[in-house]
């Protein structure tokens, strides 16, 4: 297990009557949250990103990184005694871990940063009679939807696997630099022989990549500073 790490996408909202408190008593919230972030990202990937825009139930998202769930769970710990999470919900949570897909042999076990601009992310689920169907027919199902993946190279996948730690059997990610191009990939992923044996594979998420200072700014258009008094 050493060598495949969990990934934790956790999703937040703010309490609309947060942005009334004083700006000061704001800078302050979002300047723990964020020490909180940079020691944890001291020795392992955690990054922002802001769905400011583009979804109404969630406002900022991390994805991190660990070796161990003991970690993630320490993270959430010391983030959960930052003033802003006092006002804060977390309306979804997806748990993975990196593993090497049975299908193709793309590299999912090294952990990676998401380079793109916009990161698109659902929990994914198939139909348990997939499971039943013998491998090599799945396999050469899968074939087709791997291949069509690979007409769109601007839109690169991080796929975890779920089984048991959440909810879901997946956690799908891509990122990109074009939505436009992850759209169309979507549609025509629609047309795969697989696409039928697809259960559920939403909520989507549509995630600007930012820094975690800048997704909190984003929370109130306000710097992190305290003002002076």
């Amino acid at each position: 297990m050493a060598d495949r790490h969990f990934v934790k996408y956790t999703f937040l909202q703010l309490d609309p009557a947060w942005r009334r408190l004083p700006e000061s008593e704001r800078a302050l919230h979002k300047q723990e949250f964020l020490a909180a972030c940079e020691d944890f990202g001291t020795d392992h990937l955690l990054q922002g990103f802001s769905l400011v825009g583009t979804r109404a139930d969630a406002e900022l998202m991390l994805v991190m990184e660990a070796e161990n769930l003991d970690r993630i769970h320490e993270f959430h710990v010391v983030l959960s005694q930052s003033g802003l999470m006092k006002w804060a919900t977390q309306p979804y949570s997806f748990l993975g871990l990196r593993k090497a897909s049975e299908y193709s042999d793309e590299e999912r076990q090294i952990p990676r940063r998401f380079k793109g601009k916009y990161l698109f992310v659902y929990p994914f689920v198939k139909t348990r009679e997939w499971y039943g169907l013998e491998a090599g027919e799945r396999w050469r199902i899968m074939q087709e939807h791997i291949a069509v993946g690979r007409e769109y190279p601007t839109v690169d996948n991080h796929t975890t696997y779920s089984f048991g730690l959440d909810d879901q059997e997946f956690v799908v990610a891509f990122d990109t630099n074009d939505a436009g191009a992850f759209l169309d990939l979507v549609q025509r992923l629609r047309t795969t022989e697989a696409s039928a044996w697809t259960k559920r594979d939403t909520p989507s998420f549509t995630c600007i990549n930012t820094s975690v200072e800048r997704a909190l700014i984003a929370l109130d258009g306000q710097a992190l500073h305290v003002p002076a008094l």
